[in-house]
């Protein structure tokens, strides 16, 4: 299966966007900022080590691409941010670069990328088992958010989602029930989020919670546990209680499922592309093209 077939189309017919790479020394960014480059996605301005970078772009077809010597991380981070903040970049992606150095650049108060919203990871599985695109939030930023930095997550995923496509998203506030249990927290977490969209707290999307895993992806398992609603058995977006249970969730997409997972970091005024060290090029090139369509608000 070619995963991310379609995003792939869609990218390929908008306007070339600037990619900006923190760390450029990374051999599997600098993959799939090739493969971007190929397919007309991007124009890369690389930062980082000036010799490493123009040793490993050397033959290329990236080896012209425009290079920001720096000596250090922070000055990498610094110098990466600095360049979408003159508006000379429309997607940030970190390379061989700390991501917390990188974010603590992004949240400068004088030339960051802030835009007063929560910072949330969103990670968009692609697998077999599915008909659509499912978003996974947060597994990367926010280690245990409140009622109110969920809020902020369910939108920062639902401008994702709408920008590959998706009208309205569904929003499935997962728990390990679906019912209200006192002594789960998540679960009263999840009520009041679904109670907040009802109310046009939480706009653009449908949510509900909680939800277990298995009726919020699957219409059988819903019907079986009596559970209603334009959510159940139909969700785009999962929102998980913590950054364990998403990130836990997202692995499990590739090392069990055998299926492909991208993601980015949103809230700041450019989508931040950051990738585990150990993902492959294929994964970071689907990261940079959910980024691209997000910037082109596609």
């Amino acid at each position: 299966m070619n995963y991310f077939e379609e995003l792939y189309r869609k990218a390929e017919k908008i306007e070339t966007k600037a990619l900006v790479v923190a760390g450029a020394e990374d051999e599997e960014a600098l993959k799939a900022v090739e493969a971007a480059v190929k397919i007309d996605m991007v124009y890369p301005v690389l930062v980082g080590n000036e010799y490493e970078i123009k040793r490993k772009i050397e033959g290329t077809v990236i080896e012209n691409a425009r290079i920001i010597n720096a000596d250090s991380p922070e000055e990498t981070a610094e110098k990466s941010v600095r360049v979408i903040s003159r508006g000379e970049g429309s997607v940030l992606m970190k390379g061989m670069i700390k991501t917390a150095t990188l974010l603590k650049a992004a949240l400068n108060k004088e030339w960051g990328l802030r835009t007063g919203n929560l910072l949330s990871h969103v990670a968009v599985a692609d697998v077999n088992a599915s008909d659509r695109y499912i978003y996974i939030t947060d597994g990367g930023m926010n280690i245990k958010p409140t009622v109110e930095e969920k809020a902020q997550i369910i939108e920062n995923a639902v401008g994702l989602a709408k920008s590959l496509g998706v009208d309205v998203p569904k929003v499935a506030c997962i728990t390990a029930v679906e019912v209200v249990n006192l002594q789960m927290p998540e679960t009263l977490d999840c009520s009041i989020l679904s109670k907040m969209n009802q109310r046009g707290q939480i706009k653009g999307c449908v949510v509900d919670g909680p939800l277990g895993l298995d009726n919020a992806m699957d219409a059988f398992a819903a019907q079986v546990k009596h559970v209603t609603g334009e959510v159940a058995g139909n969700a785009d977006i999962l929102l998980v209680p913590d950054i364990h249970c998403g990130n836990f969730l997202g692995k499990s997409v590739e090392y069990f499922g055998s299926g492909m997972i991208a993601g980015l970091i949103m809230g700041a005024r450019v989508p931040i592309v950051v990738v585990s060290r150990a993902d492959k090029a294929e994964s970071k090139l689907a990261s940079i093209v959910l980024a691209v369509l997000n910037a082109s608000g596609n």
